[in-house]
């Protein structure tokens, strides 16, 4: 890569492993779900076949392990947080599918996990000592696989909810706010530039927008089902904070109704073809 265009060193948010132990009752009930037509996108993109061997990275409640087992793959789920890899079973079992899951990090890679065709990694890449994990990847994806990050965004909100959040935040969880804003700064290296400057630089984005209708329960579940505002990150401000976001959402939304563009996406990153 042209040195002209190496990003600085990306900052590294510290290593927490239970991080979010105190959101598995919210995340999988009000995060953004992935939609199935992206999830077909990538394996169509990618031409994953059945039974190809996937490790999907600080997989969370299993959302993505889920989704791509139900289309063959055999999968991996690795995440630091016990009571997200019970999540990720039991999800399993009502999918009925089978997935593997392994208790760790991408601090304990590659351990005895062995070499997959795909690593997916769903909103949990900025977690992550970012490029010390793409060159640990490269000897753990297939020379025809792929790493792929998934994550979403909001992109139109009426009324728009997220300032409140970000403002309470702020307000009542003080700490975590600051490595939210670390996230937004000009220091921070998008998740594109570290690609181009990894072994994975042949990158694509793929991505669907779809509505989501929110109602006041929902925000608030979102906003505990993140780790900026999550039960334990608020601590004893929790009662304040729900109390003050559930006043405030009323006087954007007397009807209780949200309804947002989002979109979901998957930056594709395979190493370049020579």
């Amino acid at each position: 890569m042209d040195a002209s265009l190496t990003p600085a060193p990306a900052p590294v948010i510290p290593f927490e492993p239970d991080r979010f132990r105190s959101t598995v009752d919210y995340y999988d009930r009000f995060r953004t779900p992935y939609p199935p037509e992206l999830i077909a996108a990538v394996a169509r993109r990618l031409g994953l076949r059945y039974a190809d061997r996937m490790l999907d990275l600080g997989s969370g409640p299993g959302p993505l392990a889920i989704a791509f087992a139900r289309l063959g793959l055999d999968v991996t789920a690795m995440d630091p947080e016990p009571s997200m890899l019970e999540a990720v079973q039991a999800g399993a079992a009502a999918a009925g599918v089978v997935i593997r899951t392994v208790e760790g990090s991408s601090y304990d890679l590659p351990g005895a996990l062995g070499r997959f065709r795909l690593v997916t990694m769903g909103r949990s890449f900025h977690w992550m000592d970012r490029p010390a994990t793409l060159a640990v990847l490269d000897d753990m994806v297939e020379p025809d696989g792929a790493v792929v990050l998934m994550g979403d965004r909001t992109l139109h909100a009426v009324p728009d909810y997220r300032a409140t959040l970000d403002e309470l935040a702020e307000r009542h969880a003080g700490a975590r706010a600051t490595e939210r804003a670390l996230r937004r700064s000009p220091d921070w290296v998008p998740h594109e530039a570290v690609l181009l400057d990894s072994p994975f630089a042949d990158v694509e984005r793929l991505a669907r927008i779809q509505p989501i209708e929110r109602t006041v329960e929902s925000v608030m579940g979102l906003a505990l089902s993140r780790s900026v505002t999550s039960p334990a990150a608020l601590g004893e401000e929790r009662a304040a904070f729900e109390d003050a976001l559930r006043t405030r959402l009323a006087v954007l939304a007397p009807e209780g109704r949200f309804v947002e563009v989002s979109e979901s996406g998957a930056l594709v990153a395979r190493r370049p073809v020579s």
